[in-house]
């Protein structure tokens, strides 16, 4: 895991196995920010949905013990939404380095479009 400083908070880089263990152990909760067909067309399971565009960074849950980790499709649009709750006065945020990109190339487990049935179908899962 990266740490950087911004303004005396914490900005977590996170890789896709940081980020699987936290959510096996459940100390994260994983935000999703791409779009709603982004996300039907594939999310890791568990992950909440805010699309960038309505991003809200005081409608997030409140964190308690578990870390808020943001994730997109490349990490890009994750770490501009992660500046903002920042911005908006969390101490401390993380987002996934590499997005659901990083997340299916790791062969994490995930959820997908099923294309024949159009259904979702699990990925990667024992």
């Amino acid at each position: 895991m990266k740490r950087e400083s911004v303004d005396g908070k914490t900005l977590e880089t996170w890789d896709a196995q940081e980020l699987q263990d936290a959510l096996e152990s459940r100390d994260a909760v994983l935000i999703d920010v791409r779009s709603p067909a982004e996300y039907m067309l594939g999310h890791v399971a568990g992950s909440l949905l805010m699309p960038m565009p309505d991003f809200d960074a005081k409608a997030l849950p409140e964190k308690g013990k578990k870390r808020l980790v943001l994730m997109c499709g490349s990490g890009m649009r994750s770490e501009k939404m992660a500046r903002k709750v920042l911005a908006a006065g969390a101490e401390q945020v993380a987002h996934l380095d590499g997005g659901f990109g990083a997340w299916k190339e790791a062969k994490l487990p995930h959820v997908a479009v099923d294309f024949p049935t159009g259904g979702q179908k699990a990925v990667n899962q024992d």
